[in-house]
């Protein structure tokens, strides 16, 4: 299964894998979202240590199951010949009606067909109120590429 754009990456293909992987994570759909890694892909997402799209499969389930109206934004920081770096943000309300604000970074690496093998991601929450937000469902056309600021 090949899953382009592939390795070496240039700019224009990294920017597209990042835009890919925020569209398909703003479907909050966990099997579409495993099919981009390998099948013993290795994920570290916080202080939890994951391995295989099953695995993977179901952290997603369970975070999506708990993170709710979850909308997200993805920002190239850097790229090399199989790794992309991006920093995160997205926005999404608690069972209790509170809303939070995930900050982070993935660092990621990819095989030869373009499928995720690693990916490595440190997130911090904060607290925000439903009048704070800005990130409501998925990025519109017109936004793609603009950045987010960080506060």
């Amino acid at each position: 299964m090949s899953r382009p754009p592939v390795p070496p990456f240039t700019e224009t293909d990294a920017l597209a894998k990042v835009q890919a992987a925020e569209d398909a994570w703003n479907t909050r759909d966990p099997a579409r979202v495993a099919l981009a890694y390998t099948p013993d892909s290795v994920w570290r997402n916080r202080d939890v240590f994951l391995t295989g799209r099953e695995e993977i499969e179901r952290f997603l389930a369970g975070k999506w199951a708990r993170e709710l109206d979850y909308a997200l934004r993805k920002e190239l920081w850097a790229f090399g010949d199989d790794r992309i770096a991006v920093r995160f943000q997205y926005e999404w309300r608690d069972a209790s009606g509170r809303w939070w604000r995930s900050y982070g970074n993935e660092l990621w690496e990819f095989d030869a067909e373009g499928l995720m093998r690693r990916r490595e991601a440190s997130i911090n929450d904060v607290s925000i109120t439903e009048g704070e937000r800005r990130i409501h469902g998925a990025r519109p056309e017109a936004e793609r590429g603009v950045p987010f600021p960080l506060a």
